[in-house]
């Protein structure tokens, strides 16, 4: 099992670099007391599905517990099935005063007020474990995409590659737009098969209304620019640090066409990228 120890001064960036492990299918824990993590690591073992990899965040906020983690780590590293590094996030002193400021919160070994007096007591507690970290990180003029490609390219196994999940959903116009979608494509444009008697009870899954979708060229067309677009936009979304892509397909009622092009743009994307799926989000109406 690869267990990355996430710590470092408050406002370095923790937070963000767990959600990052957690898009790698890291199993995430915050704020753990360092004396429960091997109570953790037991119970990882008999979980259903079988972990590999966690990342797990540790800071100031444990107070007393804090003190534990040093020789936590040390014990852990003499476990042979286990692959440990810590993972220690630092920026300047400016930098955390202004991140502070910015979410008006109040630092936690503040006790008078003064962010940078509690900046101060903060490293110094924490300059041993500075030292004796793995890796040490400094996020001062990190934007979140580049926190991303660093972290990528420490932890990601040789060879492998950060995926981007695809979201395909169909729905009804009728119904109200898909509130989450990142790209929004509306496929009335082909011909609407509810006005063809044969046709109008059946649903975008059945192999006669599939039929009917496919038999007309811009069909074909669509898909294709679909696809080419993706092709072009998902490195570009991977290097941005985004992990989920929601396409939405939209026809009138959300039965016919845009069920049909869903299904048809998945099976193509699945072609390519492992993580897809595909919903139709209106079908209870479908009765």
């Amino acid at each position: 099992m690869r267990i990355v120890i996430v710590t470092g001064m408050s406002g370095a960036g923790k937070s963000s670099a767990l959600r990052l492990f957690e898009d790698m299918g890291y199993y995430c824990v915050d704020n753990i007391p360092p004396r429960l993590i091997g109570n953790f690591l037991e119970l990882t073992k008999s979980a259903s599905k079988n972990l590999t990899r966690v990342a797990l965040g540790v800071d100031i906020r444990g107070r007393e517990f804090f003190e534990d983690l040093q020789s936590t780590v040390e014990a852990l590293k003499k476990e042979k099935e286990l692959e440990v590094t810590t993972l220690f996030l630092t920026a300047s002193d400016e930098a955390l005063v202004r991140r502070y400021k910015e979410l008006r919160r109040p630092h936690p070994m503040d006790k008078a007020g003064n962010i940078f007096d509690g900046i101060q007591r903060e490293k110094q507690f924490l300059e041993h474990l500075r030292l004796t970290s793995d890796l040490v990180l400094d996020t001062t003029n990190k934007t979140l995409g580049e926190l991303k490609e660093m972290i990528d390219r420490l932890f990601l196994s040789q060879g492998e590659k950060p995926e981007l999940f695809l979201s395909i959903i169909s729905f009804g116009f009728k119904h109200g737009i898909v509130l989450d979608a990142d790209l929004v494509f509306d496929v009335r444009f082909i011909n609407n098969p509810y006005y063809v008697p044969e046709l109008k009870h059946l649903t975008g899954l059945d192999a006669p209304l599939k039929e009917y979708v496919l038999q007309f060229p811009e069909t074909e067309q669509f898909l294709k620019k679909i696809s080419d677009l993706l092709e072009f936009l998902v490195p570009y979304y991977i290097r941005e640090g985004k992990r989920t892509l929601t396409l939405a397909l939209g026809c009138t009622g959300g039965r016919h066409r845009s069920v049909v092009m869903a299904e048809l743009l998945g099976d193509q994307l699945a072609e390519r990228y492992s993580g897809v799926s595909v919903s139709h989000r209106d079908r209870h109406y479908w009765k």
